[in-house]
């Protein structure tokens, strides 16, 4: 069974940086691609961070500039590092990566349990 673990979310103030991680561990032969959203108190969840599987990336406009998503094979982890947080930017994080497993070579898309980030004023 395939599972994600997401770490890395905490409390900080506005300015500071906090790296999240994502981990896949299971059955799984490559992770492909990812992206990292996030859900607001009364808000949508929306797409902050994206990675396709050939590296290339894109970012909400809200975030461009501040964030930055990177995946490490090896590892099998996707990362996002969020540099000069603003308290708009609190909010559950979450990571979704597609994983390639030996039954389903095109891949699977899995969701993190999510990670709650706090950015103070």
């Amino acid at each position: 069974q395939v599972q994600l673990v997401e770490s890395g979310g905490g409390l900080v103030q506005a300015g500071g940086s906090l790296r999240l991680s994502c981990a896949a561990s299971g059955s799984i032969f490559s992770i492909n691609a990812g992206g990292w959203y996030r859900q607001a108190p009364g808000k949508q969840r929306e797409l902050v961070a994206a990675i396709t599987s050939g590296g290339s990336t894109n970012y909400a406009d809200s975030v461009k500039g501040r964030f930055t998503i990177s995946r490490d094979n090896a590892k099998n982890t996707v990362y996002l590092q969020m540099n000069s947080l603003k308290p708009e930017d609190t909010a559950v994080y979450y990571c979704n990566v597609r994983i390639r497993t030996l039954t389903k070579v095109s891949g699977t898309d899995y969701w993190g349990q999510g990670t709650q980030v706090t950015v103070s004023s």
